[in-house]
C-alpha cells in the first residue's frame, strides 16, 4: 500500500483536533543551507520521516537547504531528533525549542518545494553565500551591543519588531526580508567601518544577510546565533541580562512568545498598548493586526466594521460576495493595516 504524502483532512476539522488534544508537545525550528539535488525526491523522503513521528509544522525545502517549524510530541523528540540524523547534513543540526509552547503551534504537517528557503531576492551567483558574518551567542551579543561603535539591525519585517525588538536596534518599516535588504545597506552606507550587528528569529535571515553586507564592503559583520530562541535560552540559563524587550513573532498558530514582561505595542483600533497579534475572522479578508480584547470582544474579532457585518451575513450571501467586496486583507501588505486610520463604512 503506496503510503501518502500530503494531508487530506480539512483545515477546520485538523484545528478542532489539535485544540481537543492533550498529547504535550514541543515546537521546535531549525534550518540548514545544503545543497540538495532532487528537492522533491528530499521532500517525500522527508515527509515519510516526520510522518512516522507525528510530526506537524511547515517546512521549506529547496536546492540551497531546509527551513522548518515543527511541532512533535514531546515523548518522541529522541525518535524525532534519530530521523534528522538520517539525514547526513541534518545530523545534529542545531533545534531551536520554542520559549512560550502550549503544543499548538500547528494543527497539519506540509513540506513545499521552494525555489529558496527564504525569499530573499538574491542573485546567489553574484557573491560568496559562504562567507558570512561571525556568529556571537548571548554574552558577546550583550558586550557588542554596548559598544559604541556597534549598529544592530533587525533583519525581521516591521510587524514582528513591532511587538519585540533588542534596545536600540534599527527597525525597518519593511514587509519582507527581500525588501530590506537593499534599504539597510543603503541606511548604512556611511557605517560601513562600525560593527554591524545582525539579528533574526532563529538565524536563518542573518546567514544570507551577514554575507550580502560583507560583499557591500561592510569590515565588521556579526550575527546571533541561533536569533532571539536560542538567545533567551542562553540569557535564562545563564542568568544575564535581557536586552531583547516585548514578545518574539512567530510564525506559528501562537504568533508570538513573551519574551520580557514589557508591552510596546498597541492595539490597531484603538490605541491602548496591546501586543496580541490576530487574524480577521473574516476568512475573506484574514489580515493580520494586533488587537486588544475589548476590541475583539467590539467587533467579533473583525479588523473593521465591513468585515463585522459580513460575517453576519447568511452563508450563501458571503460566498456570493467573495471577491467582488475588497476587505483590508486584499487592500493592505502584511501587518501594515492600522484600524483607526482606515475607518470603513457598511456593505451597502
Amino acid at each position: 500500500m503506496k503510503k501518502r504524502l500530503h494531508n487530506r483532512v480539512n483545515r477546520e476539522v485538523l484545528l478542532d483536533l489539535i485544540k481537543k488534544d492533550t498529547t504535550p508537545r514541543t515546537t521546535i525550528s531549525f534550518y540548514k543551507y545544503a545543497k540538495i539535488g532532487n528537492p522533491q525526491f528530499f521532500r517525500d523522503h522527508l515527509y515519510l520521516l516526520l510522518d512516522e513521528v507525528e510530526t506537524l509544522g511547515r517546512i521549506y525545502v529547496s536546492q540551497e537547504g531546509i527551513n522548518a517549524q515543527v511541532s512533535c510530541p514531546t515523548e518522541m523528540l529522541k525518535a524525532f531528533r534519530n530521523r534528522l540524523n538520517q539525514i547526513v547534513f541534518l545530523e545534529n543540526c542545531r533545534l531551536n525549542f520554542a520559549i512560550e509552547d502550549d503544543g499548538k503551534s500547528f494543527f497539519k504537517l506540509t513540506i513545499k518545494v521552494r525555489h529558496k528557503i527564504v525569499a530573499d531576492g538574491l542573485d546567489d551567483a553574484s557573491f560568496d553565500v559562504t562567507q558570512m558574518g561571525k556568529h556571537v551567542n548571548a554574552e558577546e551579543f550583550n558586550a557588542l551591543s554596548e559598544d559604541p561603535n556597534t549598529v544592530i539591525v533587525d533583519m525581521r519585517n516591521h510587524y514582528e519588531s513591532e511587538v519585540g525588538h533588542f534596545k536600540n536596534a534599527i527597525t525597518p518599516d519593511v514587509e519582507t526580508f527581500r525588501e530590506e535588504l537593499p534599504i539597510v545597506e543603503q541606511m548604512l552606507s556611511d557605517q560601513k567601518d562600525k560593527n554591524l550587528l545582525l539579528y533574526c528569529t532563529g538565524g536563518i535571515r542573518c546567514e544570507k544577510a551577514s554575507a550580502y553586507f560583507k560583499h557591500k564592503g561592510f569590515e565588521k559583520v556579526f550575527q546571533l546565533e541561533g536569533g532571539i530562541i536560542e538567545y533567551t535560552r542562553q540569557v535564562n540559563k545563564k542568568g544575564l541580562e535581557n536586552k531583547f524587550i516585548g514578545k518574539n513573532f512567530v510564525f506559528d498558530e501562537r504568533l508570538g512568545e513573551r519574551i520580557s514582561p514589557d508591552v510596546i505595542a498597541h492595539c490597531h483600533q484603538c490605541g491602548d498598548l496591546c501586543d496580541t497579534h490576530v487574524n480577521c475572522a473574516n476568512e475573506a479578508c484574514h489580515i493580520l493586526f494586533i488587537q486588544c480584547p475589548s476590541c475583539a470582544d467590539k467587533n467579533q474579532g473583525c479588523c473593521s466594521e465591513k468585515c463585522s457585518e459580513f460575517i453576519q451575513l447568511p452563508a450563501e450571501e458571503r460566498e456570493s460576495l467573495i471577491g467582488k467586496v475588497e476587505f483590508n486583507g486584499t487592500k493592505f501588505g502584511k501587518g501594515r493595516y492600522k484600524a483607526h486610520n482606515h475607518a470603513e463604512g457598511n456593505l451597502t
